[in-house]
């Protein structure tokens, strides 16, 4: 349990807040690329509770700005698009992507005005799928040159997805393995062959055997928590038998992100982003180690779920999350259908708009959490003395993050440390693109032979 100044430490990120100072030093995304296609890309946004509009001009360039325009206050959304800026629908007021204003046109000929008005504005960047915005001051961090930012855009695949809460409840239950064995159980396997995009539903890398068997009848997982140099790294071991134990390596990267496996293909990196205090949107990263990502698909598989232009989920706390008692009866632990980020978005949000941590219990399983929550603490601390936090990046130290590694398999019960290394090394040499072997688990060109994770 904690005291409820220390939840509001963790949880509230606007821009007076600790925390919000703390995610103000990182880049955050703002948008999907998709979201601002089509003839009039401007797109209203808000991120860590301030109210934006984001456009790009009829340059290529990407503009972040106050949504409520410096003269009056109207909206800015509503603008038009003309040359190198975004032009106020009221009066006219034209501003560029920077910010500053070039035209106001109700002034009289020769007015000098518009020389002294900016309106309040952020840089954006394009990276693989997503609009990234820098909300805090003076030069932004190097972004980690992690394995979706590195492959070529043929294998990656960006979505994203509202969820009404708090982001901290969002994240966590991200770095949380024992939950899937509960939450996304599912009393029947289907055949793996059709499980192309969706998560826990393929074979576990080395077997045969079904993600769905390997989470239902071993439900007691041994985690191990590991710092690492991005944050954590977690090791979930459910034994089979005595020969052979099932491993799953998934990541924490720091600060609102994780890194887990999709498949034996593929993976998913995925940022947990504040709306404001009681909303959110993840965005996540698929990449493809094998063949192209197929993006309809993908896409196509997405929006059964979420639907545009506001990527809100059709089944959500109006209509009960499509719950049905009978098929919890007889065909998964919730009753919800079987797309897991229903699951995910239900538990989340089911805690309420900011979870009261004050009340709550936290066991063995949840050894990660406490982890990551001491972690967030400690930079929050970092930035509240004007020193610069964990994962604030200069190019050299960016490029030193690599991967990081995950890996879903059955390995042997006596070597299991190094069969998890082995598997994801063997995937990254003989993907189609210069995927890196993270110098963690790689020196001199042989896959390190560590210990247990204690």
């Amino acid at each position: 349990m904690m005291s409820q100044e220390q939840n509001d430490l963790i949880t509230r990120t606007g821009a007076k807040d600790p925390c919000g100072k703390l995610m103000r030093m990182y880049w955050q995304p703002a948008a999907l690329v998709d979201e601002l296609q089509g003839p009039r890309p401007i797109r209203a946004v808000k991120l860590l509770g301030e109210d934006l509009v984001l456009f790009r001009n009829e340059q290529g360039r990407y503009g972040l700005i106050a949504r409520h325009c410096a003269h009056r206050g109207a909206d800015l959304a509503f603008g038009r698009l003309e040359g190198s800026g975004l032009r106020c629908a009221f009066h006219g007021w034209l501003f560029d992507a920077s910010g500053q204003c070039l035209e106001t046109p109700a002034e009289p000929k020769g007015s000098t005005l518009c020389q002294g008005i900016r309106q309040r504005a952020y840089p954006v960047v394009e990276k693989s799928g997503i609009l990234w915005a820098y909300l805090g001051e003076g030069t932004p961090p190097a972004f980690p040159e992690i394995d979706c930012f590195v492959a070529p855009d043929s294998h990656t695949f960006a979505f994203k997805g509202h969820i009404n809460c708090n982001w901290l409840q969002a994240l966590e239950v991200g770095i949380d393995p024992s939950h899937a064995s509960f939450l996304h159980r599912f009393f029947e396997d289907e055949d793996t062959s059709g499980a192309y995009g969706k998560q826990f539903r393929g074979a576990s890398a080395g077997s045969d055997m079904p993600m769905t068997k390997i989470l239902r009848e071993y439900d007691r997982p041994i985690i191990n928590v590991e710092h690492t140099e991005y944050g954590l790294r977690l090791i979930a071991l459910r034994e089979i038998d005595d020969e052979r134990t099932h491993v799953r390596v998934t990541n924490q990267l720091f600060p609102h992100a994780f890194v887990i496996p999709m498949s034996t293909e593929m993976t998913i990196t995925q940022w947990h982003v504040p709306v404001d205090d009681e909303n959110c949107y993840w965005y996540a990263i698929f990449t493809s180690y094998s063949t192209p990502v197929d993006k309809t698909k993908m896409r196509d598989q997405r929006l059964e779920l979420y639907e545009l232009p506001d990527y809100r989920s059709r089944k959500n706390k109006s209509n009960d999350y499509g719950f049905d008692p009978h098929e919890q009866a007889i065909a998964t632990f919730t009753g919800m259908g079987s797309d897991i980020n229903v699951h995910d978005q239900w538990a989340v949000e089911s805690m309420g708009a900011i979870q009261d941590r004050t009340s709550e219990h936290l066991g063995q399983a949840d050894k990660a959490i406490v982890q990551y929550r001491r972690m967030l603490r400690q930079e929050i601390e970092k930035v509240s003395l004007g020193e610069k936090p964990f994962m604030f990046l200069d190019a050299a130290h960016a490029k030193s993050i690599q991967g990081p590694a995950t890996m879903d398999g059955i390995g042997p019960t006596r070597g299991w440390e190094a069969f998890w290394m082995e598997v994801d090394v063997t995937r990254r040499r003989g993907a189609p693109w210069a995927a890196p072997v993270p110098q963690e688990i790689e020196i001199d060109g042989k896959v390190r032979r560590l210990r247990a994770v204690e």
